[in-house]
């Protein structure tokens, strides 16, 4: 195992969007670690901490693709279309401040609020708690916003988006120790992150979170050969998670189910119909991102998003190390 270091550079960053031109920070062996030290905040690293509303606006007019500092991209050697690349989250300690804000036209209610909104946030040393307005106390819970791999094509991707390659995932459970599952589109999978959050609530209302950068970002990087994964899962202690996507929310839970019901019967070895039953009683579906993007001034709109909970503790041992085995069928890290 090596452990290879990316720093933040004009060379390595793209100011949201996935490059297929750029040359790659790094080419790894499966089971390395890639350490991301001090990562840039949004627009190329010039949000300040305290800046206005007014003086932040031009920042988006001067990065059209979007704001995140996207980091990448990390090619794999020997991974090919077929494969999954597991990126599992080492270590995430943040910088020591962040933003949530809201411009007008975005959101969940685009039209409610006549003025723009920001708040700046001072981290505790142990980055652990932030205090918000009027004494409440908020418990930060850092996770990275954007992963994903390139897609197939020549086409430039905005970190906006999100799809069967991961990129906008806003997944709140991706926290330190979990794993990401993302199906290779091109060989060397191509590994992009960026759009680091020190706390984000499921839905991300006003379509942004408590958002930072990273003093230390660590991730390891195991390629499994041969994996029929159609969609980004996630594991955790815990959870098997599954995301759908889709212009509203009732068609991006059917996006979700069926894409669990296909998993869990491929991974597990019940039935479809047991599956979807088991959907229905034991999986918790939350809505990931409730996406609206028509009053900013990017031109992407992210997809709506659901994710489903499937708990581990429902199954037996048995068939714990057999879904273990279809998304690792050659070993590697195990969340």
């Amino acid at each position: 195992m090596t452990v290879h270091t990316v720093e933040s550079t004009v060379e390595t960053v793209r100011s949201g969007f996935l490059d297929p031109t750029a040359s790659p920070v790094a080419t790894i062996e499966s089971g390395d670690i890639v350490s991301y030290p001090n990562t840039w905040f949004h627009w190329g690293n010039e949000a300040k901490f305290g800046m206005t509303f007014a003086e932040r606006e031009p920042l988006r007019h001067r990065y059209p693709n979007g704001p995140y500092s996207m980091l990448g991209p990390v090619e794999v050697s020997g991974a090919e279309p077929g494969d999954v690349i597991e990126c599992r989250l080492l270590s995430l300690r943040t910088r020591d401040w962040g933003w949530n804000s809201f411009p007008l036209g975005v959101g969940a209610l685009p039209a409610d609020f006549k003025e723009p909104y920001v708040h700046y946030f001072r981290f505790d040393d142990a980055r652990t708690t932030t205090e918000y307005v009027d004494g409440i106390t908020l418990s930060l819970a850092p996770f990275l916003g954007v992963i994903g791999v390139e897609p197939a094509g020549d086409a430039s991707v905005s970190a906006i988006l999100a799809g069967p390659y991961g990129g906008n995932l806003v997944l709140r459970e991706l926290t330190v120790g979990s794993s990401l599952f993302l199906p290779v589109m091109k060989p060397g999978g191509r590994v992009w992150t960026g759009d680091v959050h020190a706390l984000e609530g499921d839905g991300v209302v006003d379509q942004t979170a408590i958002e930072t950068a990273a003093e230390d970002l660590q991730i390891r990087y195991d390629l499994h050969k041969r994996v029929a994964l159609a969609g980004p899962v996630a594991e955790t202690e815990t959870h098997w998670i599954g995301i759908g996507f889709a212009d509203s929310l009732d068609d991006a839970l059917v996006a979700c189910l069926r894409g669990l019901i296909a998993w869990l019967h491929a991974a597990s070895g019940i039935s479809e119909g047991e599956a979807y039953a088991l959907s229905s009683m034991a999986v918790s579906f939350r809505v990931t991102q409730y996406a609206h993007q028509t009053g900013s001034a990017y031109t992407s709109i992210p997809p709506k998003a659901i994710h489903g909970m499937v708990p581990k503790s429902v199954f037996p041992a048995e068939l714990r190390q057999r879904i273990d085995q279809w998304l690792r069928p050659d070993g590697g890290s195990e969340a």
